[in-house]
């Protein structure tokens, strides 16, 4: 199957890289960066220098995925692509975007008789290797029509046991991929999931911050214990109740350096964690901890913690995240303001 794909960055070239090696489809690309096109078309893909020329150079009806950051750039990219698109072509947005959003751009490019699906991908950096867990929202037609190119991209059933009692329920899911419902269904579940994200990864913060500190001085001397983190991080990944990708990210990291001295503690929110708490007070629905977990990282701006560079950790292992300084931002792209009103 051919598709197109509309930047090149961490996650989007990977995606292509993975679509053309897996399931053997056909790649046409498009970046702002000329060194990231020519490094992908180096790889098979074929390069282009516009929206314009990479419409032309597709099938119809043409499927074209767009991987940028939520707001504006994505905005004016959809904008520019409905000037050129025809009837039964399909808009693929798989970045971090509001799916309130969604909704509104569907209806927009219904009226054109263009298709528009939303794709929350989960992966990071590692989805090349490790395949892409997708939730999906679209017409189910539509959707069943680019099957071939999320069975690529997933990771597949793997080593993972089956859950009992699931005879009869979709298949695509033990492949890890979802069609969560209709169009803005695929990023809601995709916010849920990254506020969640937010959860676990405080909770781990947290609990390694209290081992660490488990010998100051304040504490009687018999209640003191210099403990080993990445020895204790390594047992909990084998046979406990609480393992993890993320557990394992942890891990790696503090076998590499116990004190994460190389971390600040700066830990910058995406903008899902917001619209998960907004969801949460639309639909009366308690969030306790997802709220407390996005509320530490605005603290973590101001000043740092232990917990707060496991966060960092973490964030740099699954997604290539950059502190401030490195490269990374402080405020979520596309998120400022945004609320779920």
């Amino acid at each position: 199957m051919q598709i197109g794909m509309i930047g090149l960055g961490r996650m989007g070239a990977n995606i292509v890289r993975r679509l053309m090696k897996k399931g053997g489809h056909q790649a046409v690309v498009y970046d702002k960066d000329n060194k990231a096109v020519a490094a992908i078309g180096a790889d098979g893909a074929t390069g282009t220098k516009g929206l314009e020329e990479l419409v032309q150079k597709l099938e119809k009806p043409r499927a074209i995925w767009i991987m940028l950051p939520a707001g504006k750039i994505t905005e004016s990219t959809i904008d520019a692509l409905a000037k050129l698109l025809d009837r039964d072509d399909v808009i693929i947005d798989g970045g971090n975007t509001f799916w309130q959003d969604d909704i509104r751009r569907a209806k927009t490019l219904r009226e054109k008789g263009i298709h528009y699906v939303d794709v929350g991908t989960s992966g990071g950096v590692w989805g090349l290797e490790r395949g892409y867990c997708m939730m999906i929202g679209g017409d189910k037609a539509v959707v069943d029509r680019l099957n071939p190119i999320f069975a690529a991209m997933a990771p597949g059933r793997g080593d993972i046991p089956r859950t009992p009692s699931r005879d009869g329920r979709d298949p695509r899911v033990e492949q890890g991929y979802l069609h969560a419902g209709p169009v803005g269904a695929g990023h809601f579940v995709k916010m849920v999931h990254n506020g969640i994200e937010y959860g676990l990864m405080q909770a781990y913060g947290e609990g390694f911050d209290i081992l660490k500190n488990a010998n100051i001085d304040a504490l009687p001397e018999e209640h003191r214990f210099n403990l080993n983190l990445a020895d204790i991080a390594e047992v909990w990944r084998r046979g406990s109740v609480i393992p993890s990708w993320l557990l394992d990210l942890t891990a790696s990291a503090l076998a590499r350096s116990e004190t994460l001295e190389a971390y600040s503690g700066f830990v910058a929110d995406s903008g899902e964690g917001r619209w998960t708490i907004n969801a949460a007070i639309d639909e009366a629905v308690p969030a306790e901890v997802l709220t407390a977990a996005l509320f530490a990282r605005f603290r973590s701006r101001k000043e740092h913690t232990f917990a707060e560079k496991i966060l960092s950790a973490m964030r740099e292992g699954f997604g290539g995240h950059k502190e401030p300084g490195e490269g990374g931002s402080p405020t979520p792209k596309g998120a400022k303001g945004r609320t779920a009103k």
